[in-house]
């Protein structure tokens, strides 16, 4: 019989691994059914690829070019802001310049007070191309921000003011620099957006995995964020959740201008959320859809680790609506759900081992069960989850110090806020007032 004094903590092993097959239980019930009913960026090409070969079906009898069903397919204009992003300006303006998109197709760089190379670098890629497609790509330069506006909200505000392919699009479409789009993207989104008769459509792009922290700090910030905006709430008919992601936001041109534009959110640091939340509050019957980009949209985030937590700290604060309180609950969640509990399994399992080595069966045997069930639901929900991010399920098992680097994060941004200190974000500081 184990002494009691041993015995009693083995007890609580066995709660908190019974604690952490519920909660993970939970976890993968909703990936699952976000999986099952929500579409993602894949399904919307086969809608692209179906919409196409009907089109063209209609035109078999019409000579090229005399076919007005093509013409189905809205204008398309896409507004990047890049403020020194000569690392990977380069890539994202060929995956632009490469796009196969049916209908009329333009893209806007606004260029935001760069003082590096990505200005001569955008003009190098599109000098390449045929003349006769040079003008489908525009520069607008951005000399000065206001100091009531965010850099990034003003560069795409100027880039849709002071661009004429952004005049008479049908459809505004708002990328970061830092995404490279496969060929089929822009086409493949258009198709899902008139399938699910949004708005405003988001994609969750593909993350990049090229640093030690996009291995292991990565997949556990974005499972983080996505347990503060869940897929199937932020999509569900009845009360959605307001959200978006920046890096990915195409626009009917009319929902757009109705809102109010970049405008409407210029002093944001998170401008694609204050968007959703205006839409949500105007109350003005515009809906949004968000959907994972599948491998058709991918994005190096973070570069540096010191940009890494920057960045991460400022999109929590900006989730949180800059509420210190909510921020260091977060913390203190995520070392619960992400560290204690994901490790209980594991841990409760082996101690059963030992257990059961030492002569206790019973006790033994309760933690081999709980801890088994435990660990298998707890690697199931990350595996969904790792694998909706392409990230190998090897790193799973980093999972734990990922949340626990994610928590300091949080901890951390709840702290600067409590304290006063500015966000520093682009080259510029922005004083961030807390909220009760």
């Amino acid at each position: 019989m184990t002494p009691l004094v041993i015995a009693i903590p083995l007890f609580i092993l066995i709660a908190l691994a019974a604690a952490g097959a519920t909660y993970y239980a939970i976890v993968l019930i909703r990936l699952e059914n976000a999986r099952r009913t929500l579409p993602t960026l894949r399904d919307g090409l086969k809608l692209a690829d179906q919409r196409a070969s009907s089109l063209d079906g209609g035109c078999r009898d019409t000579p090229p070019g005399a076919c007005p069903a093509r013409t189905a397919w809205p204008s398309v204009t896409l507004v990047v802001p890049a403020h020194n992003e000569q690392d990977v300006i380069e890539a994202h303006v060929r995956s632009v310049t490469s796009q196969q998109y049916p209908g009329g197709f333009r893209a806007v760089f606004a260029l935001d007070r760069c003082t590096d190379r990505t200005e001569s670098i955008v003009r190098a890629v599109i000098a390449e191309l045929p003349a006769d497609q040079q003008d489908r790509f525009e520069i607008v330069i951005v000399r000065e921000c206001p100091p009531d506006w965010a850099g990034k909200v003003h560069a795409i505000h100027r880039g849709v003011k002071d661009s004429r392919n952004a005049q008479h699009a049908d459809r505004l479409l708002f990328a970061d620099a830092d995404t490279i789009f496969d060929p089929s993207c822009i086409r493949a989104a258009v198709a899902l957006m008139d399938d699910r008769n949004v708005d405003m459509l988001s994609l969750l792009s593909t993350l990049t995995r090229d640093h030690w922290f996009e291995f292991i700090v990565q997949p556990a910030a974005g499972f983080e964020l996505v347990r503060q905006f869940p897929l199937d709430v932020v999509n569900r008919a009845d009360k959605p959740r307001p959200f978006a992601n920046g890096q990915f936001m195409l626009w009917k041109r009319t929902a757009y201008d109705s809102l109010g534009g970049h405008e409407l959110v210029k002093n944001e640091l998170l401008e694609d959320i204050a968007l959703a939340r205006w839409m949500m509050w105007k109350k003005t019957g515009l809906k949004w859809g968000v959907f994972m980009a599948a491998g058709l949209l991918t994005c190096r985030m973070y570069r540096t680790w010191d940009a890494f937590q920057r960045g991460w700290m400022r999109i929590y604060t900006e989730a949180a609506q800059r509420r210190p309180a909510r921020l260091i609950q977060s913390a203190r969640r995520l070392l619960l759900t992400g560290v204690a509990l994901s490790c209980a399994g594991p841990i409760a399992f082996l101690a059963g081992i030992v257990t059961l080595i030492l002569g206790d069966k019973p006790l033994g045997a309760w933690l081999l069960a709980t801890g088994l069930v435990a660990t298998a639901l707890t690697w199931l929900a990350l595996g969904r989850a790792y694998r909706a991010q392409r990230v190998p399920p090897l790193w799973i098992a980093a999972y734990p110090l990922g949340a626990f680097i994610t928590s300091r994060l949080l901890h951390r941004a709840g702290r600067d806020l409590n304290q006063g200190r500015a966000t520093q974000w682009a080259g510029r500081e922005y004083a961030r007032e807390a909220r009760p």
